[in-house]
């Protein structure tokens, strides 16, 4: 606990500068307060910036526009049948769950309504087939955004994963581009964006860059005090309150105290292997597409003043192929999309397959280290044929035979002429790899996957390949040579954190508030719990929360 006067006085304070944070900005400086955001790094931004920037938001306006039928109580009833109810997860309560389906739409409201830009992405499916669930999707995204309006601060924000003028549905059909024609006209569409903007000097981004430049261009307009470089050492406790932080700079602590609270938004655990090792073992932090700032500090100063942790080994996980040179990117390729495609399954280390490879990027990853649990899993083997190779995309490279020689010669990509011949290169047992490719070929013929079910689902299909048929994602493996890549456990966040009640206030173990100090994002038990319903459901959460934080604050209640 620190005591003495302070350096500095503002209203409210937000550790971080993800979108959660400028949402909670946004609405302070509608009020008139002084708000200063804090980022230890040298960019703005955080993990939202190199994300896709998808919102999974039930109910919201572009729904309702389109005449995609959603309301709260069906929200509520897919929360309740994916999320549910468990002791071990307060982040995920049922108050909580009921106060995000209606406060997020609010926070979609408010923004536009501050001139901020967004749009439905048309089909995006939510992942699991279940009651409540809306199959044209709950998912919104930024509209593209010209980065150059932000001035000075453009070099200031974090670099996105997609540097083209394209929205993230357009994105997606780009693989097609040799058996599409629509794909082909996508793909003129977003060239003409591009000799559009070296004409007229624009510099659109997409996805999380758009999202995060969006808002960080609005909070500067509405007049927010951003400081980089500026890493929060400490929260200030007096008088059983909240009411500031003790900052490093570069002429040593600063005390800086703020009247009506603290915003924790810091990201989650992702890139601290320590904590990795006590929540998650066997998990390694070099699998994680997440930015190499996520360390969690401040959910452990927000537990050292008393702030319960839950959930803490629960991930966004993301399915992750280590090619070389990956350790010089800051985002791994998935493989999520990759492996629900027809011609390719998964299998563990002894050649068996053990789950649905079209289910979500989230559940697989979590089925992936309970397998290993049991069965050597970690890495596990996407296993496909010559047809696979020549129609999808592999590891972030687009279709076709030809990918980089260091993939073969590093045994990334593993090649045998018959399966017998890729087991043996891959450590399994032939006839355990031959049987399960056998096994799988039959559900192909028949048209259903009797062991998992893959293709049943409406989110399946939508994942699948959209030109093959009867199945969008069942393809039989026949075609020699053999291939096959290793994948990991990885991550595109962390889902625990600091427990938060539905005003976003950080709870003790006891279930009593801490005065003074809200928490949203990473930092937090998700309200998801141990699941993503659907695209978004890390973003989406981070920037209502931020944006119920500041409201509650403003009533300067307790």
């Amino acid at each position: 606990m620190s005591t003495g006067a302070m350096d500095e006085q503002v209203d409210f304070i937000i550790v971080g500068s993800g979108a959660g944070s400028m949402a909670a900005a946004l609405v302070l400086r509608d009020a008139g307060k002084r708000v200063l955001i804090l980022e230890k790094s040298d960019l703005v931004g955080g993990t939202t910036a190199t994300s896709g920037g998808v919102m999974w938001i039930p109910n919201n306006r572009f729904m309702r526009e389109d005449g995609i039928p959603d309301g709260t109580d069906q929200a509520i009833a897919y929360l309740d049948a994916v999320v549910g109810d468990h002791d071990d997860r307060p982040g995920a309560s049922a108050e909580r769950r009921k106060a995000y389906v209606e406060q997020s739409p609010q926070l979609l409201d408010f923004l536009v309504d501050h001139g901020l830009a967004f749009r439905r992405i048309p089909s995006w499916p939510d992942y699991y087939d279940a009651p409540g669930a809306s199959v044209p999707g709950r998912a919104v995204v930024s509209t593209l955004f010209d980065i150059k309006q932000l001035g000075e601060w453009m070099d200031k924000l974090r670099p996105g994963f997609l540097p083209l003028p394209a929205n993230l549905d357009e994105a997606m059909q780009l693989p097609l581009l040799k058996r599409s024609w629509a794909a082909k006209g996508v793909l003129l569409r977003i060239l003409w964006r591009v000799i559009v903007d070296k004409f007229t000097g624009r510099k659109r981004a997409t996805a999380g860059h758009a999202l995060q430049g969006q808002m960080l261009n609005a909070a500067l307009k509405a007049g927010a005090d951003i400081r980089l470089n500026t890493p929060v050492r400490e929260l200030i406790v007096e008088d059983d309150r909240v009411s500031g932080v003790v900052v490093a700079t570069a002429s040593g602590d600063r005390r800086i105290g703020a009247g009506l609270g603290v915003l924790i938004n810091a990201g989650g655990v992702s890139r601290n292997q320590a904590l990795l090792d006590k929540h998650m073992p066997g998990i390694q932090a070099d699998w994680s597409s997440v930015q190499l700032n996520d360390t969690g500090e401040m959910i452990e100063e927000g537990a050292r003043i008393g702030g319960a942790l839950a959930q803490m080994a629960d991930r966004l996980g993301m399915p992750s192929a280590m090619p070389p040179g990956v350790d010089v990117t800051a985002i791994k390729p998935g493989l999520q999309n990759d492996m629900c495609k027809p011609h390719a399954i998964v299998v563990d280390q002894t050649g068996t397959r053990y789950a649905r490879e079209s289910c979500s990027h989230v559940e697989f990853t979590r089925l992936m280290v309970e397998r290993d649990r049991d069965v050597p899993a970690v890495p596990s083997w996407m296993v496909f044929d010559s047809q696979y190779l020549g129609k999808y995309m592999l590891a972030g490279s687009m279709p076709g035979p030809k990918k980089p020689p260091e993939w073969f010669d590093q045994k990334f990509l593993v090649q045998g002429e018959t399966l017998d011949e890729l087991a043996t290169a891959c450590d399994m047992e032939p006839a355990t790899l031959n049987a399960t490719v056998d096994r799988f070929n039959g559900f192909v013929r028949q048209g259903h996957d009797d062991d998992f079910q893959r293709g049943d689902a409406p989110y399946d299909q939508w994942v699948g390949d959209p030109l093959h048929d009867p199945s969008k994602t069942l393809g039989s493996l026949e075609q020699r040579p053999f291939f096959a890549v290793p994948f990991y456990p990885g991550d595109v966040g962390t889902f625990g954190g600091l427990v938060t009640d539905a005003s976003a206030r950080v709870l003790r173990g006891d279930g009593s508030v801490i005065n003074g100090l809200y928490a949203t994002g990473t930092s937090t038990a998700s309200v998801m719990g141990a699941v993503e319903p659907g695209p978004g459901g890390s973003i989406g959460p981070s920037m209502t929360w931020g944006y119920v934080a500041a409201r509650h604050a403003l009533k300067n209640t307790t």
